[in-house]
């Protein structure tokens, strides 16, 4: 038995120890609302434009945006024309500009301007250095593409093949010899930033319909910070009087419930900065009612443990068959909650996936949380003294 509580004592200040240096190493990301960012609208430029082209476009956009590892995007259609964009923590508005609204249409070309290769040849482009070890652009061709562009290269080996953008030059190499390996490089005066533009169009293809950008705005976090400030002042004081109450009405269980809620809090928070969540103020709100559940099933325990002890069982049967009781109550409720957490985020989007996310790892946590620790923490207080067993839940022990 010593042997066990020792181990769960250990087990425990991993845990601790584990989440609080994922918390220390890791911070946890902010959502728009919280931190600012850039808004965009882009407009398709044909008037008659298809719902197709719009799917296809809002597809594309969005494969870039990941591209550039922005957290917790927000990409939307907006009436027939129009894709809205909010990127959280992005202030260079040019290239988020070239990056997303380009249509970057590559076209290569043979020495008559006729269009010998376009995008849809390559499989990958990506940032390399050049000899000069200047950014440049690697690129790799389908197997397709690779052959159009070995005929291509033998057939004009000292002549200028132009390369186009969106219909301007982007470089106009000459032929030294015959390039067969199915790869290239795009050389020229890039800066890092421009180099990695171009090859994120290049590498998630270009869009099917022309966009221009409507509007942009540089959205700050004021609004964020004074609500985020609202909302930890209301966390903190329900908090404390969450605390205060398990202490006067459970007395050592209650205080034993607070440390696991401890555990709790920095378990989930752990949980959200490791798997890269971004924290939004419904996620915020999704993260305090969480909190509540948490307390709930320790509650719902306790209450079983009291009953379990009036009907005259020990305090360690009554401990053991009080968890029994009350894990079905407390799975069963919460899987009816993540079954609707599972729903907000599939059909949610922006958001509302943050509160579905926050939400969802709270509960798996609060569950592990009054399953596990309280549980190990109870036992462990009852074998430290067992004289004093019946009083800890203010229920006489029956005797033996």
């Amino acid at each position: 038995m010593a042997r066990d509580n020792v181990l769960r004592i250990v087990a425990i200040l991993v845990i601790v120890a584990v989440t609080g240096v994922i918390l220390y190493r890791t911070p946890i990301q902010l959502g728009l609302d919280l931190q600012g960012g850039i808004h965009i609208v882009l407009e398709a430029r044909d008037p008659n434009v298809t719902d197709e082209a719009m799917q296809g476009a809002l597809a594309v956009i969005e494969r870039r945006i990941n591209a550039l590892g922005v957290a917790e995007p927000t990409i939307q259609r907006q009436g027939a024309r129009r894709i809205v964009v909010e990127l959280p923590g992005v202030t260079d508005h040019q290239q988020a500009v070239d990056v997303i609204g380009r249509t970057a249409v590559l076209e290569i070309l043979d020495p008559f301007g006729r269009v010998a290769l376009t995008g849809a040849d390559l499989r990958d482009a990506r940032v390399g250095l050049d000899q000069f070890n200047q950014p440049a652009i690697d690129i790799e061709f389908t197997p397709e593409g690779a052959e159009k562009f070995a005929r291509l290269t033998t057939l004009y080996v000292g002549e200028v093949i132009p390369h186009l953008l969106d219909g301007e030059v982007l470089v106009a190499p000459v032929v030294r010899q015959p390039i067969t390996g199915g790869t290239g490089q795009i050389t020229g005066n890039f800066t890092y930033e421009e180099a990695r533009s171009i090859a994120i169009q290049l590498k998630h293809g270009a869009l099917p319909v022309a966009l221009e950008v409507e509007s942009m705005s540089t959205v700050g976090a004021t609004l964020g910070r004074e609500s985020v400030e609202a909302s930890l002042k209301a966390a903190v004081v329900g908090l404390v009087l969450v605390v205060l109450f398990m202490l006067a009405y459970y007395r050592l269980p209650g205080f034993l419930a607070d440390f696991a809620l401890g555990v709790y809090v920095l378990i989930a928070l752990a949980l959200l900065a490791q798997l890269g969540a971004t924290l939004t103020l419904p996620g915020i709100a999704g993260f305090i009612l969480s909190i509540g559940m948490a307390v709930d099933a320790n509650v719902l325990i306790f209450e079983r443990i009291k009953d379990e002890l009036r009907a005259g069982k020990r305090m360690r049967a009554a401990l053991r068959s009080g968890f029994q009781r009350a894990f079905v109550a407390i799975f069963d409720a919460n899987l009816t909650t993540l079954i609707a957490v599972a729903a907000l985020y599939y059909f949610g989007t922006g958001p509302v996936r943050g509160f579905a996310v926050t939400l969802g790892l709270g509960i798996l946590a609060s569950m592990f949380t009054a399953v596990v620790i309280t549980r190990w923490l109870l036992g462990l207080a009852i074998d430290l003294n067992p004289k004093r067993a019946e009083n800890y839940f203010g229920v006489r022990e029956a005797a033996s």
